[in-house]
């Protein structure tokens, strides 16, 4: 005799069902196809789900079938959009949709010069990453240079620069293949890391903190538990509605926040998506008092001090109850706070 009851309470979907209906909506439902914003999320979402080795269901991928048989027309029709494009042709590919089309498009791609027109770095190491995935061997030492110089100046990264933040995190993104090889990075990036890390947390901003994180990881340096315990606790906060526009929503910050919990093995993608439609907020639990103490610094003119031992109380007291406890987590958080707050604080 069974000792099993059933309450005949509603099955939650599993990992795979939920990633299933995300798909779904960013296919379908979100944007039309021709939306230049359509390459971009679902560019995202499939370089998501790639790099973090994703088992999804059979069909899945499925919503993506017309658009796969379409993109030889469509790259050589819209080469200006080639990093995207390529991007979901071999994400779809490494997720077992089609096998050889990639190679193909890449090698047009490599012929035309399609790299060539990049004027940023940071684009022109991205598609020669894209290339690299189907053994297109573009190597370019002056550009590795000129990344890892960049990386490599710390005080860059202890002011507020959300462009030069962003950068930083799709450079170690980029050299190390999305965690496949070692980025080789100098101790002076994994300091720009933590500067950048500790800017998100005081902004307490999400997205940015998950996506260095998940660049610490790939770089194999030390990640906070402070931060990644904050990480966790916001994605309570995301709610998923049903609608037919994703426009203006919080659909980056929850993909890169659970992009970041499959590596750190914590429970990705929450909630159910609607099979209707998607639309992405946020409840945000605090402010963090970054403004507020670069608004205080920068009042304080000649009196300001580099010496953080010296500016606790003084920045205690400027930030507020809430800021407080949130700073003396930044504090606790890295080693390398002090050495943040020295150039954050901007002595000549």
């Amino acid at each position: 005799m069974s000792n099993v009851v059933s309450l005949g309470l509603p099955r939650r979907p599993g990992l795979a069902d939920r990633q299933a209906l995300l798909i779904d909506n960013f296919a379908r439902n979100r944007r039309a196809t021709d939306d230049v914003f359509w390459l971009k999320e679902n560019a995202e979402i499939l370089n998501i789900l790639a790099t973090s080795g994703a088992l999804l269901n059979e069909g899945a991928l499925a919503p993506y079938d017309l658009v796969y048989a379409g993109l030889e027309e469509r790259l050589k029709f819209f080469p200006q959009y080639y990093r995207f494009l390529l991007s979901i042709c071999l994400d779809l590919e490494d997720l077992s949709v089609g096998s050889s089309k990639g190679t193909a498009l890449c090698h047009w791609a490599s012929q035309m010069g399609l790299a060539d027109s990049e004027l940023s770095d940071l684009q022109r190491a991205e598609a020669l990453r894209l290339l690299n995935r189907r053994g297109i061997t573009c190597e370019d030492t002056a550009l590795k240079d000129r990344l890892h110089r960049f990386i490599n100046r710390s005080e860059t990264f202890v002011l507020p620069n959300k462009k030069a933040a962003y950068e930083l995190t799709h450079i170690v993104f980029y050299l190390s293949d999305y965690g496949v090889i070692n980025p080789q990075l100098d101790e002076a990036a994994i300091a720009s890391l933590e500067y950048v890390g500790l800017l998100a947390y005081l902004d307490q901003d999400v997205d940015l903190l998950a996506e260095v994180c998940v660049a610490l990881r790939f770089a194999g340096g030390t990640v906070s538990a402070i931060w990644e315990d904050w990480i966790a606790r916001e994605m309570n906060g995301f709610v998923l509605q049903a609608s037919n526009t994703g426009r203006h929503d919080a659909y980056h910050e929850y993909l890169v926040t659970s992009w970041w919990a499959m590596f750190a093995e914590q429970r990705s993608f929450p909630g159910v998506a609607s099979e209707n439609g998607l639309h992405v907020t946020r409840h945000a639990t605090r402010k963090g008092p970054l403004r507020a103490m670069s608004e205080y610094m920068f009042h304080l003119g000649p009196a300001r001090n580099g010496d953080w031992e010296a500016m606790r109380q003084k920045m205690t007291d400027a930030v507020g109850a809430e800021g407080v406890d949130i700073l003396t987590g930044a504090e606790k958080s890295c080693q390398r706070f002090g050495a943040f707050f020295e150039g954050f604080a901007r002595i000549d």
